[in-house]
């Protein structure tokens, strides 16, 4: 795996943890602080997204607007998801669990769909991720996640598969400019939840008040995470890409730690480094 590409979303992951527990603390929140967060994306991303086709003289297609309502669908679902998993469970939890299972199904897909082909040594440190992951969520004593937020993490981790492949195929093969692509889906993401933040409008300006400082934190962080991973799906292959972005859950068990006081350090940094043994496999790959 390119060196630029390792890069690239081991920053995305950084940002991406750090975004989540700003997430977690507005457990919730609900879909009201999902469409306030993506207004905000949508406000920042799209004029750059204008001036960057007016930089570079492109003419838009039609092709990227049902590009970007494809992957909004997605990421509405995937937020959505998020915030129930984190009303309902810890983040030890439902972040292990969600960014675990995605690259496993995201490698599966692309293997079986797109007829990617990383390699022996690719797949055996997608897997080597997935199993840490595992004993960062479920190992040591007095650690039982309830049935309900183990499902929320699984079905996120399905979302996340599902525009992970929308993605690098939106971004290779119909050749979306990321920032457009980026731009474009925060609009439609805030445009689908319109209707029901407008009809809840007391309860989304009590929670404007109440959790304004992360909304911006989870407005501007995400979409940084989120351009810097979709840039370095267009220099590696998605089969690669998606697992290494997994590495937030190392930056999240440190987090959970340090910051949220959750128990079982030790446990959580013996699974962080079973990913990072992970992580080494896939860019040796």
């Amino acid at each position: 795996m390119d060196s630029a590409a390792v890069l690239l979303v081991l920053g995305a992951a950084m940002v991406h943890a750090l975004w989540n527990l700003s997430a977690k603390r507005v457990a919730n929140g609900g879909a009201l602080f999902v469409a306030a967060y993506y207004t905000v994306s949508a406000v920042v991303c799209l004029p750059l997204a204008v001036l960057w086709l007016l930089w570079e003289g492109s003419t838009p297609h039609w092709s990227w607007l049902a590009a970007g309502a494809v992957t909004a669908i997605w990421h509405v679902l995937y937020g959505v998801l998020l915030q129930r998993g984190y009303a309902v469970g810890d983040m030890s939890v439902v972040y292990p669990l969600a960014r675990g299972s995605g690259p496993l199904l995201t490698v599966l897909a692309a293997v079986l769909l797109l007829g990617e082909r990383p390699g022996a040594l690719g797949l055996v440190g997608a897997l080597v991720i997935v199993a840490g992951v595992f004993v960062i969520s479920f190992g040591g004593a007095g650690v039982a996640p309830n049935a309900v937020s183990i499902g929320y993490g699984v079905a996120t981790g399905a979302a996340i598969a599902g525009y992970t492949l929308w993605d690098a195929h939106s971004v290779t093969a119909l050749a979306v400019p990321p920032l457009v692509y980026f731009g474009l889906g925060s609009v439609l993401q805030s445009m689908l939840l319109a209707p029901y933040a407008l009809h809840r409008r007391a309860e989304l300006s009590q929670l404007l008040r109440a959790h304004w400082r992360h909304v911006l934190i989870v407005g501007l962080l995400s979409p940084v995470a989120y351009l810097l991973v979709l840039y370095a799906m267009r220099i590696a292959p998605v089969s690669m890409v998606a697992p290494v972005r997994e590495t937030s859950i190392v930056i999240g068990a440190v987090i959970g730690w340090l910051v949220l006081r959750e128990p079982n350090p030790a446990r959580r940094l013996v699974g962080s480094v079973v990913v990072l043994a992970g992580v080494v496999a896939i860019a040796l790959a």
